[in-house]
Formats: C-alpha cells, structure tokens, sequence
C-alpha cells in the first residue's frame, strides 16, 4: 500500500490526529499536490495553531507556489509560535526563510 494510502487509512481511524495530518499534507506534496498540502496544512495551524512545524512547512510550501506574502505572514505567525514554545532551532530556520524573500 502507498504511503499516502497508509496514511488517509490511518486518519479515518483518528481523523484529529496532529502528526498524521501533518504527514499526509507534506505526503500531497511530495506527490506534486502542492495546494492540497497547504490546504491541509493551513486547516491544522487553525485547529492547532502551536505544533510548530506546520508553520514552516505551510511557509516552504507557499514561496513554492509563489504566495511570497502569504508565506511572510505565515512565516511570522511561526516565529512567534516557535519563540513562545521556545524552539530556538525552527525560530531560527523560519527566520532564514523569511528573510531569504523578496
């Protein structure tokens, strides 16, 4: 079974599930899905807008579908995120992107 299918079988057992949400949006991604991922990934920074990863994948995701802005506000939104989790290591990775913008 693909991974992709592995993953839509294990979300309709836990639908909810953070890390598996998370997965099948950079699974659509890797597929060539790029609006599905972000998609995806912007309904789990609504639903749980402190997992810190998500805010750097939707950023990456978004400067590849050229939506510079919206991946500037993205990329805001997790620094702040990640300074108040105090993961210093995706402050400093969404920093770099973010100012690696035009």
């Amino acid at each position: 079974m693909p991974k992709r299918e592995k993953l839509e079988a294990l979300l309709q057992e836990s639908p909810d599930d953070t890390f598996l949400n998370y997965a099948l949006a950079l699974q659509l991604a890797a597929e060539g899905d790029l609006r599905g991922g972000i998609d995806r990934l912007t309904r789990l920074s609504e639903r749980e807008p402190g997992y810190v990863p998500t805010w750097f994948q939707l950023g990456q995701l978004l400067t590849q579908a050229h939506e510079t802005e919206r991946a500037k506000q993205v990329l805001a939104k997790g620094i702040e995120v990640a300074r108040r989790s105090g993961d210093q290591h995706a402050e400093g990775e969404m920093r770099g992107l973010l100012d690696s913008l035009p």
